[in-house]
């Protein structure tokens, strides 16, 4: 990965916050973070927020191997993104594979997930998620690299704030949840296909998604269907 070039993190900052917001919140928080990862060439990146447990899940991934970061640190309770979140401050390690910090999370993580970087979403009086990236080799992470990563978590901040202060409180915590519902019951399909027929993630996922656009049905609904379940209402 090159070094951080100033004057492309100051006008990729200003396209995003100019964008409008008539997309949706959670849709303009995707944008966001495939931004940061496009722009500065990490592997993946992800957004989580936490649930009214203080659990971090994910809201927006870039790619399947990042999500095994949320599945691993909710299977053993602690990891880089937990640590951001709980210390209100950006936690890196070089390798998170061989990180003596969290000896349990390896054996649960994607290989290609190796040096992660995480930064505290906040609002109000503290963090509500984690802004996190990974790269596919061990890497040393530099000062410009939290600081690139703090700033894009403040126009997420920014975009949370401008929420609640137009009094869609209520709206921004039903776009938020509906998309947590959301990606969770297609996970939970995915994980029970995978068991059924002995399929990777991948494979799937991706015959989840022939299936429901064949059938000319939305994805959730059709996960819902395989498991028995409804499917998160709108969207």
């Amino acid at each position: 990965m090159t070094r951080i070039d100033p004057e492309a993190l100051v006008a990729s900052l200003r396209g995003v916050q100019k964008a409008s917001e008539a997309t949706g919140v959670v849709h303009h928080l995707e944008r966001i973070v495939r931004v940061v990862d496009r722009l500065f060439g990490y592997a993946g990146a992800g957004l989580m927020f936490a649930d009214e447990g203080k659990a971090l899940r994910y809201l927006v991934t870039t790619d399947e191997a990042g999500k095994s970061l949320e599945h691993a640190q909710a299977a053993v309770g602690h990891g880089p993104c937990v640590s951001a979140f709980f210390t209100n401050a950006a936690v890196t390690t070089r390798d998170v594979q061989s990180d003596e910090r969290w000896p349990d999370l390896a054996e649960l993580l994607h290989p290609s997930v190796r040096a992660v970087a995480g930064v505290p979403v906040r609002l109000g009086d503290g963090p509500v998620g984690t802004l996190n990236v990974y790269q596919a080799e061990p890497h040393d992470w530099e000062e410009s690299d939290t600081q690139a990563l703090l700033a894009y978590a403040h126009v997420i901040e920014e975009v949370l704030a401008a929420a609640v202060k137009a009094e869609e409180k209520s709206a921004l915590a039903d776009q938020l949840q509906y998309a947590l519902d959301y990606r969770i019951v297609i996970e939970r399909a995915i994980g029970y296909l995978m068991g059924k027929h002995d399929l990777t993630a991948a494979q799937a996922f991706t015959g989840l998604r022939k299936r429901a656009r064949d059938s000319r049905r939305r994805v959730a609904d059709l996960a819902a269907e395989i498991l028995g379940e409804q499917a998160p209402p709108g969207g």
